[in-house]
């Protein structure tokens, strides 16, 4: 988030079109993506204009990475969005702790194995 940092006084909200120049993404693709992720929900100020916040930004910018780096499809990229946030950081899922530990005790093996 680089470019948050550079404005000098920091802002609190942000406009569609202000988050959408952040991410390089049109503003009809930001609201379509609400669509299909829950957990992009950004707030509406009284006029009814969508408001960003930080995480919001944080969350576009996930989803943006998933779908246009990553290659994700919208529901891979929705299954990963809904996944818990430790089997993210790992890549693992619920197995993550035993492999670890297996691969672990397997070179600890080789280094006693005459």
């Amino acid at each position: 988030m680089g470019k948050l940092s550079d404005e000098g006084i920091s802002k609190l909200y942000f406009t569609i079109s202000e988050v959408g120049a952040m991410v390089e993404e049109e503003a009809h693709v930001l609201r379509y993506w609400e669509t299909e992720f829950r957990q992009l929900r950004p707030r509406k100020n009284k006029a009814g204009k969508r408001i960003y916040t930080r995480a919001d930004i944080d969350t576009v910018y996930h989803i943006r990475r998933l779908l246009r780096n990553d290659k994700y499809t919208l529901e891979g990229a929705r299954q990963a969005m809904a996944e818990k946030p430790e089997q993210k950081k790992t890549g693992t899922g619920e197995n993550g702790d035993l492999s670890q530990v297996r691969e672990f005790l397997m070179q600890v093996l080789d280094r006693i194995e005459p």
